[in-house]
């Protein structure tokens, strides 16, 4: 399958932890063809201690996060991004969802001083694919996945998270948003639902059409555009 290179060169996928960014994204770069670019995130030394004790180690945390991602989008832009297709598991503006849920109001300032800088200097996506599952779901994931660091998640922040993505994409508009409901499209285990999925990169967005478009939650596993 290939995708129309005028059309759909830099695609990112997002969501939740645990509703499956990385699967979806190894997924569309052997069905694509695509080049993928993977977010750091084990490497970050702070995170363990970020999950026993948000309120001492969010802005450090944050930080590494914010530059880890800012210097590999950076280096992203170095390369021929406009050869074939690119897709990758994080989006750079996304990272803000994160620092307005554990910094406090003085880190904040600091963060959006440096977060604003770095932005403008970043390509945005041809298109959006948001992931969302049901917290109960993600849940079910991360534990079965198992990674160590992950162990000591607050499930209230968790649903924190899950609702701050909502009301980010609902409101956000510098790419169309392909949004997926990953409870009712089981891509990973499915090849019929992974078939939804590549279908509508086929034909959305379409010029001049809705900029939205909701993937699953009903008996067709698809909803009218938006």
């Amino acid at each position: 399958m290939t995708l129309s290179p005028s059309r759909l060169r830099y695609v990112t996928v997002e969501g939740c932890i645990g509703v499956g960014k990385t699967t979806l994204t190894g997924l569309l770069e052997k069905t694509l063809g695509a080049r993928s670019v993977l977010e750091i995130v084990e490497e970050n030394p702070f995170l363990v201690d970020f999950y026993k004790d948000p309120v001492a180690h969010a802005f450090k945390t944050q930080m590494f996060f914010l530059l880890s991602r800012f210097k590999q989008q950076e280096s992203l832009q170095q390369t021929d991004l406009f050869q074939g297709v690119v897709v990758s598991d994080y989006l750079f503006a996304k990272d803000r969802i994160f620092a307005e849920l554990t910094l406090s109001s003085s880190e904040m300032g600091l963060y959006d001083q440096i977060f604003s800088a770095l932005q403008s200097r970043i390509r945005s996506p041809d298109l959006i694919i948001h992931l969302h599952a049901p917290l109960e779901v993600i849940l079910e994931r991360i534990a079965r996945r198992g990674r160590s660091f992950e162990k000591d998640i607050d499930p209230h922040y968790l649903e924190d998270l899950v609702d701050a993505y909502g009301r980010f994409f609902s409101t956000y508009d510098e790419a169309p948003v392909l949004m997926v409901d990953t409870a009712a499209l089981n891509f990973p285990t499915n090849e019929q639902d992974l078939g939804v999925v590549l279908g509508a990169l086929q034909t959305f967005p379409a010029p001049g059409g809705p900029r939205r478009l909701k993937l699953g939650g009903s008996s067709t596993k698809q909803q009218a555009l938006l």
